[in-house]
């Protein structure tokens, strides 16, 4: 859940630090009052792109901090491990962002240095926005399909199926490929025969190429290696080398041993010094004989590595493309050896994977009819709830000729708002306003699927009428039980069912706006005062009354 942001030169807003708690969060201000950059710090966070128009006029800088704890960081580590990132200490995340005027962007993430794509990866683990746009999405088809894929649990038969949809489709257009193919001449297929050969005659593997380069880099560099291995074999070695002068120094040392025996350690550690470098000598002056090179052997490898080089300028500059471009000769050679009869084998192979793909398909299918039925059921009891008590609600599931990346079938959501009349598609019948509480429906029955910790709804609740925003904000508390919730509001009927209340509010009473962001959940007048404001006046008994009222207890 998120427990800490900390907000610096975001838009209007100069600072804030909050803390935040799991549960239900409201948060409400005026129109324009500067809501959306509460939302857009927990944007950039989670990877949205962004310019430096966000940063506040005269800041250098715009910062935006914040610290996560998972109660169970196993799944998230794997994430960060996976991204090459630091794991959580202690389950906690720590995510960073700054946006600088006349510096490059930086992004951090547990103290690592981290491109965008990571911030975007990681925020599709902990937070999911739901905007006033989300209830149009439920018009796609492709969306109503996810939703219920979602509440039937169909995610290991929708994987299953794709993974033979798409070796069905690799078939389909490998066959596609060859038949279209023309026959080569004999011609082109000598030359793609002496080209194969060449590819063979390299042994292309990784190790084979490796010892390749390593000993014409050898090669190459083996008269200098040589004269530098003769001059240390001569300083070692020669008339003037060192041996010969430790073999003297040896001599005055046996002498003086004999003059003081106390000095005989010395003459030992000189017999050792001498032995040693003999073994030293004797390694130089075979070192020099390994790298010698007879005209032979470096033809034959100067001949080798001028192949790999032209194979490499030809086909792409690395291992990879190489050894592709050879499987693809040997393949068209192969092919062209029994066209008709690699037609066939593919057929066969085609058939087989349809057969598989089709019940797989029929798996997913018959588990998407389970699920439709259970899945309008409780949808439409929790539609009900939000003011239509007469409305139908049904998920049609329907087959589709040929089977497609999501299998063989799609659904669609009916819905009917009135007693007597016949359900249609969503986009036929419901107003935005209908929308709205028809997706509010769907997401309270779906929250304790989704495995995000924190949900932002940001007014979800445009176009609910008043008598239902007491159900909205007591949906909206239901899936804060499983959930940590921040719910952007003007309905005060939700900000109260609220257990942490945020107050947005600008100030332009000087020469420069600025926007504040404060809890007042603590505050039990200041709250009262929120919600009488959100009620029409801020300072009415009849509204302040009712404000007592919504807020209760709390």
């Amino acid at each position: 859940m998120l427990q800490t942001l900390h907000i610096r030169n975001l838009a209007l807003l100069e600072e804030v630090s909050l803390d935040f708690e799991a549960g239900f969060t409201a948060v409400t201000g005026e129109t324009g009052a500067g809501k959306s950059i509460l939302l857009g710090a927990l944007s950039l966070l989670a990877g949205e792109r962004s310019d430096k128009s966000i940063i506040r006029q005269g800041a250098e800088s715009c910062d935006v901090e914040a610290s996560l704890y998972f109660e169970d960081a196993k799944a998230i580590d794997a994430l960060l491990v996976e991204l090459d990132l630091p794991p959580c200490e202690e389950g906690l995340l720590i995510l960073k962002r700054s946006v600088a005027r006349a510096k490059a962007p930086k992004i951090s993430v547990n103290g690592g240095l981290s491109p965008l794509s990571v911030l975007q990866k990681l925020g599709e683990a902990w937070i999911d926005f739901h905007g006033p746009s989300e209830p149009r999405r439920l018009l796609k088809g492709s969306c109503q399909l996810d939703l219920l894929d979602l509440f039937g649990r169909t995610g290991d038969s929708l994987e299953s199926y794709q993974g033979c949809y798409r070796a069905w489709r690799e078939l389909l257009a490998e066959r596609v490929r060859i038949s279209e193919e023309t026959n080569l001449s004999a011609e082109q297929i000598d030359f793609l025969q002496m080209q194969l050969d060449r590819l063979d005659e390299l042994e292309l593997t990784e190790e084979a190429i490796e010892e390749l380069e390593r000993d014409f880099q050898r090669m190459s560099q083996a008269q200098e290696l040589i004269e530098l291995a003769s001059a240390m074999t001569e300083g070692l070695s020669g008339e003037e080398g060192v041996e010969n002068k430790l073999a003297s120094i040896l001599r005055d040392a046996q002498q003086l041993e004999e003059l003081d025996p106390s000095s005989s350690s010395l003459v030992e550690r000189l017999n050792s010094a001498s032995l040693e470098l003999n073994d030293l000598g004797a390694e130089v002056a075979g070192l020099g004989e390994q790298l010698q090179f007879d005209p032979e052997q470096a033809e034959q490898l100067q001949t080798k590595m001028d192949a790999w080089l032209a194979m490499k300028r030809k086909h792409g500059g690395d291992f990879e493309a190489v050894t592709a471009a050879r499987d693809s000769m040997r393949r068209q050679l192969e092919v062209q050896g029994d066209i008709e009869g690699t037609l066939l084998k593919l057929d066969k192979q085609s058939a087989e994977s349809e057969k598989k793909l089709r019940a797989t398909a029929k798996t997913l299918r018959l588990g998407r009819e389970k699920a439709a039925g259970k899945l309008a059921k409780v949808a439409a009891t929790s539609i009900a709830m939000l003011g239509f008590k007469k409305a139908d609600f049904q998920v049609q599931v329907i087959g589709l000729a040929e089977p497609g990346p999501m299998g063989d079938s799609a659904c669609e959501f009916l819905f009917s708002p009135n007693v007597g009349e016949a359900p249609l598609a969503l986009n036929k019948v419901a107003s935005s306003g209908e929308l709205a509480r028809v997706m509010l429906a769907l997401k309270t029955v779906l929250a304790d699927l989704d495995g995000v910790p924190l949900l932002v709804f940001d007014e979800v609740d445009a176009n609910v009428g008043g008598e239902i925003g007491r159900v909205v904000g007591e949906k909206m508390a239901a899936i804060a039980q499983n959930h940590q919730v921040l719910c952007v509001t003007h309905l005060p009927q939700v900000a109260a069912q609220a257990a942490y209340h945020l107050v947005v509010e600008k100030d332009q009473s000087k020469d420069r706006a600025i926007v504040t962001i404060e809890p007042i959940q603590e505050d039990r007048a200041n709250r009262i005062g929120e919600l009488a404001r959100m009620l029409g006046d801020r300072n009415a008994k009849s509204a302040r009354a009712h404000a007592e009222e919504l807020l209760g207890d709390r």
